[in-house]
This record gives structure tokens, C-alpha cells and sequence, in this order.
């Protein structure tokens, strides 16, 4: 007599086997109807490779955007005053210690690795007054070495030079606000705002060179002056309103905010790029989303694709499912056969379809997509110029995305067909006229 003991263990095997045999059912119905399935599979990979090379494209255009941004203003990541991002005073400014305390922090081993460029900068609100006329103006004081490996703007020369550490009375400025005050290189003019004494200072300055962005606020209002200029005409020796921070990715910034944030003293903050510029970070969620929506609609197609291929072999193979279950399959695990179908259908087009992504990708733009033909000189985003040439980026967060939605689809779509295969009564299948 057998015990339940005994029976257990044979259970596993014999389970496994069947398992086997479905999984064998199903491949031979794939293959069997190879034009079908290669003809839905070619649709399928080429949707999914579209898909990738989409996004691809898009998370490099971002980037750009991004690296543009924080280049032309606070970094990825900018120590400030709690209180600078609102008031853009000099009153909520940073005094020496405070920017020794950031620099310090910044040159932790776990934050370095992450730098590509740090620069204090005092930020203010002025007016530019020349023979003319008066314009205001952004008055950045700088310094000018760590400003060159941070900012894109010194290669955006014009006329003349970068500012020098030797040249005190130097200012670089945009060329449309030279052309509108008359200037020309070594002309001289004047800059007058509010000092840190509350006082109205003014400060003579000399065009040392002019810069073009192709961005009408920085091209007309924006002027740099090296830092120690600024400091002593603004009555605020050693005192910066920020310290921006250049990071060598993007997605290093929340996780170095996170970490500079508890090694800061108190009445230091900490902004991303995303609080400093929200501008620039709401035109990039926009269009991520738009790229997103554009996603749901190729996957829709592609499932539907997927359902139509499923679908059809189900109708027309009653009597195969009725001989199948008159042999001893029941109802679910002829669905199960079905299922399995189009489960091998998404999973060998998704990976069809994501290396030709890949590939394409990488064989035609690795060196980056050039748009020139399409805009000259790039594209504004709020305040930010994207370089005409895009250089894709894959993101593991992306490719993980794809894979997933690619098998949640396969599953979606072949649950019906599997639930019609499953209903398929065996009489009446028999009974089917071929």
C-alpha cells in the first residue's frame, strides 16, 4: 500500500514533467505557424527597438539640457543661504568661514569623486551705465580660473579675452548688452548696485571680452567681474552668495545633496539643480511625460499585436484543443499551453527588439546625433542652449522599464486567447469540420 509519504516526492517530477510537455506544445504551435509568429515578431522588435532608440535619444537630450543649465547657472548642486534662492540679497550671503565650511565638505572623499568643478560666486542684481545708455543687468563676480573649468560661457567667445586673476577693473559681458551700450572691447562703463552696507556703490569696469549664448537674457543682462572686484566694491570682502558645484553626472545629485546636507554647519542649504533652476526642471518633466505617453501608445500597439497573433491560432485550432483535452488536459492547462505561446512570442521579440535598438544605436549616433541642419545654434530651454548634437544615453532604470512593461504586456495579452482556449468545449470540438 502506498503511503502519502511515498507520493509526495513523485508528485514534483511528475509535475515537472507535464510542465515540460506544455512548454514543448506550446514551442512546436509557435514554430509550426512559423509566417505568423516571425511576421508578429518582426513587428513587435522593430515597435521595441523604435522604443529604445526613442528613449535613448530623449534621456541624452535631457542631459544635455541639464549640463547646459547648471553650467550657465548654480551647478547640479549650489551651497547658498537659506534665504538667497528667494531673496536673491546680499543679505543672505555666506561669510568666509561659511565658504571654507563648504569647501571642506565638498573635498570629502565621497563628494570628490563626484566633483568635476567647484566655484564660489557672488550673485547680485545691478545696472550697467555706459555714454549711451543704462541697462540692468546680472552681475556675477567669479573666479576666473575655477569659472572657466565650470561654466560653458568662456567658450562662447565673441571678442577679447576671458577675465584674468591680474586684471581687477575686467569685465566679460554678453554681446547683444555691448552693442546696446556702445561697447566695444577695452571700452569702459560702470556698474552700480547695493552694497552689504545697504549703500549704493558704483564700480568702474573695462570690457575685457564679449560672449554669445544665443539666450536673450544672458546675451543682454548678464556681466562677470572677478571676485575679488566684487568683494571690495560690494563692501564684502571674503562673502559669496553660493558655492555651485559642477558634478560629473547628473544623477549623482540628489545622492551628494543627501550627503553634503548633514556635513554642513547650520545656515548653510543645500539646493539641487531641480529647486535652483524649477524652470528647466519642469520643461524636462514635460517632456519626459509627453515621451512617456508615447511609450503607453507603442506598447498598446505592440500588445495588441501580440493578442491578434495569440488570438487567432486560438480560433482556429478548436479541435487540436479538444484532442488535447480529450487526452487528458483540462480546461486550465490547455490555457496554460496558450499562455505559454504568447509568452515565448513577447520574450523572443523583446530581446530581438531591444539589441537592435542597442545596436542601431550604437553603430549610428555612439558618436552623438548631429541636428544641426534642423537648429544652428541649439535649443533654448529655459535659459539653458542644448547642443544640436545629441548623444544618446542608456539608463539601467529605462532598459529594466522596457523589459518589464515588454513582459507585463506578453502576460496582458495572451491571458484572453488562453481563457478562450480553456473554455473550448471537447464535444463540441470534435465534432468540428475541417
Amino acid at each position: 500500500m502506498t503511503t502519502p509519504t511515498a507520493t509526495a516526492p513523485l508528485a514534483r517530477p511528475r509535475r515537472a514533467a507535464r510542465a515540460r510537455v506544455f512548454a514543448h506544445l506550446a514551442f512546436h504551435n509557435v514554430v509550426r505557424n512559423a509566417r505568423r509568429s516571425a511576421l508578429t515578431a518582426a513587428a513587435m522588435s522593430l515597435g521595441l527597438a523604435f522604443l529604445v532608440i526613442a528613449r535613448a535619444i530623449s534621456d541624452g537630450a535631457h542631459e544635455s539640457w541639464i549640463a547646459s543649465g547648471v553650467r550657465m547657472g548654480t551647478g547640479h548642486v549650489a551651497v547658498q543661504a537659506p534665504g538667497f534662492q528667494r531673496s536673491r540679497s546680499l543679505a543672505d550671503r555666506l561669510s568666509a568661514p561659511q565658504v571654507a565650511a563648504a569647501e571642506s565638505a565638498l573635498a570629502a572623499p565621497d563628494v570628490a569623486r563626484e566633483v568635476a568643478a567647484v566655484s564660489p560666486r557672488l550673485t547680485l542684481s545691478g545696472l550697467a551705465s555706459s555714454a549711451a545708455s543704462a541697462l540692468p543687468v546680472r552681475i556675477e563676480g567669479v573666479v576666473p580660473a575655477s569659472e572657466a573649468q565650470f561654466s560653458a560661457l568662456p567658450g562662447s567667445r565673441v571678442r577679447g579675452a576671458w577675465l584674468t586673476p591680474d586684471d581687477r577693473l575686467g569685465a566679460y559681458v554678453g554681446d547683444a548688452l555691448a552693442r546696446r551700450l556702445r561697447l566695444g572691447v577695452g571700452s569702459r562703463f560702470v556698474l552700480t548696485a547695493q552694497g552689504a552696507d545697504t549703500q549704493i556703490a558704483g564700480q568702474l569696469a573695462r570690457v575685457a571680452g564679449t560672449f554669445h549664448t544665443g539666450v536673450p537674457a544672458l546675451d543682454e543682462g548678464l556681466v562677470y567681474l572677478p571676485l575679488a572686484t566684487a568683494q571690495s566694491w560690494l563692501s564684502a570682502p571674503g562673502a559669496v552668495t553660493s558655492v555651485a558645484v559642477l558634478l560629473l553626472s547628473s544623477r549623482a545629485t540628489e545622492r551628494v545633496a543627501r550627503t553634503l546636507r548633514p556635513a554642513l554647519p547650520d545656515g548653510l542649504a543645500v539646493l539641487t539643480w531641480q529647486e535652483a533652476a524649477p524652470e528647466l526642471d519642469s520643461a524636462i518633466r514635460i517632456d519626459d511625460y509627453g515621451g512617456y505617453i508615447f511609450m503607453f501608445i507603442l506598447l498598446a500597439i505592440v500588445a495588441l499585436a501580440i493578442l491578434n497573433a495569440v488570438l487567432m491560432s486560438v480560433l482556429n485550432r478548436n479541435r487540436e484543443f479538444g484532442v488535447l483535452q480529450a487526452l487528458g488536459l483540462t480546461k486550465r492547462e490547455t490555457g496554460t499551453v496558450v499562455l505559454l505561446e504568447g509568452l515565448m512570442l513577447t520574450a523572443a521579440s523583446g530581446v530581438l527588439g531591444m539589441g537592435l535598438g542597442f545596436g542601431i544605436t550604437w553603430l549610428f549616433w555612439r558618436d552623438g546625433l548631429d541636428l544641426t541642419l534642423f537648429m544652428k545654434e541649439g535649443i533654448t530651454v529655459s535659459n539653458a542652449v542644448a547642443s544640436p548634437i545629441i548623444v544618446p544615453e542608456f539608463r539601467l532604470s529605462q532598459v529594466v522599464l522596457s523589459l518589464t512593461l515588454t513582459v507585463l504586456i506578453g502576460v496582458l495579452a495572451s491571458l484572453y486567447p488562453a481563457r478562450q482556449a480553456g473554455r473550448i468545449d471537447v464535444a463540441e470540438a470534435m465534432k468540428f469540420d475541417r
